[in-house]
């Protein structure tokens, strides 16, 4: 019988020291975006003194919370495989839908309150049904997600532009004073949306960790097939996750209805590329199968951050916001090459 040669000690050592430097470097990266975040916050201190004021800070939180509550949304698609090309107009749709539903309702059911409260649901329940039929197109129609989403991309900004004649949809008076504490009011001096990000990012953090359905989304973004092989209903998950990117999407609709107390064409533009750029930044894997809700948390604030520094200082136009963001998501994505 063969004898089996000895493991050298050399060799073992330098695998021991491999791995201890794979360990390092994946804490490393995923401390990436955040240690990015700090190198923000202080090269936009030293650029700007009003950077760090409270009422700036609070700024750039409460315009994060659109995109971060889409982005949290977001992240569960990417996570599982998928990708949401249409949340920008989708949320467009909803804000028009939704004013010209108040603005009906309020009379019918004589309560302008009731009609603002209906209005809030019904965002949410049309959030969950647009996603829904992502959903059933994607798994049943077996038609890939990039496509589905490019093509109610176009749906859904051309029935807004349809309902509102090519102009804006703009709520009745009475009903945007009963509305508009949704968006200006504050408890313990945040902001309700940031009280409202900060709700949905925790919850979204349990629901992908703490949670079978969340172990799901996971394990099809890492493998669709081994998936299926452990009986994991891979439709039935994939549709409940555009469905509850719906769901995000229809929460930040009905906070951001409040703030202009209408909706036009152009309402929701590129609002996709930032959830997207967020999820990526923020760590989660473009192909599936690995991220966080917190990493995405972090890399919303962190593009929130640029775009107010681009503001406060005249390094580069402010025009080529969408630039930056951009060439984010190519760098990142270049880095992510050889992860899965």
């Amino acid at each position: 019988m063969p004898q089996v040669p000895a493991d050298n000690p050399a060799a073992s050592t330098a695998r021991a020291h491999s791995s201890a430097a794979a360990a390092w470097w994946g804490r490393l990266h995923g401390f990436g975006p955040v240690l990015g975040l700090l190198l923000l916050c202080i090269a936009g201190t030293l650029l700007n003194g009003n950077f760090a004021t409270y009422d700036n800070v609070m700024n750039v939180l409460t315009r994060t919370a659109f995109i971060g509550i889409i982005a949290v949304g977001m992240c569960f698609v990417i996570i599982s495989g998928g990708i949401d090309l249409s949340v920008g107009s989708m949320a467009a749709l909803i804000a028009g839908s939704v004013i010209l539903f108040m603005n009906a309702m309020a009379p019918v059911l004589g309560s302008p309150i009731a009609a603002v409260a209906a209005g809030m649901l019904l965002a949410v329940a049309l959030g969950a049904v647009f996603g829904l039929v992502h959903g059933l197109l994607i798994t049943k129609g077996r038609i890939e997600p990039f496509i589905v989403t490019l093509g109610t991309l176009g749906i859904f900004r051309a029935y807004l532009t349809y309902f509102s004649n090519g102009g804006a949809i703009t709520l009745e008076n009475e009903l945007s004073d009963i509305y508009s504490p949704v968006y200006y009011a504050n408890l313990l001096g945040v902001p309700i949306p940031v009280w409202v990000f900060l709700l949905v990012a925790v919850l979204g953090a349990v629901i992908l960790n703490r949670t079978a359905y969340g172990r799901y989304v996971q394990a099809i973004g890492s493998n669709e097939q081994v998936a299926l092989y452990a009986a994991v209903d891979v439709h039935r998950i994939k549709i409940l996750t555009y469905m509850l990117l719906g769901v995000c999407v229809g929460i930040a609709t009905l906070l951001y209805v409040p703030r202009l107390g209408s909706a036009s064409p152009t309402t929701g533009l590129l609002w996709e590329l930032e959830a997207i750029a967020a999820v990526i930044v923020g760590g989660t894997v473009l192909k599936g199968g690995a991220g966080s809700i917190a990493g995405t948390v972090v890399g919303a604030i962190l593009l929130s951050v640029i775009s107010n520094i681009l503001n406060l200082t005249s390094i580069i136009s402010v025009y080529l916001n969408a630039a930056v963001q951009g060439f984010v998501i190519i760098a990142v994505a270049f880095m992510q090459r050889g992860r899965r």
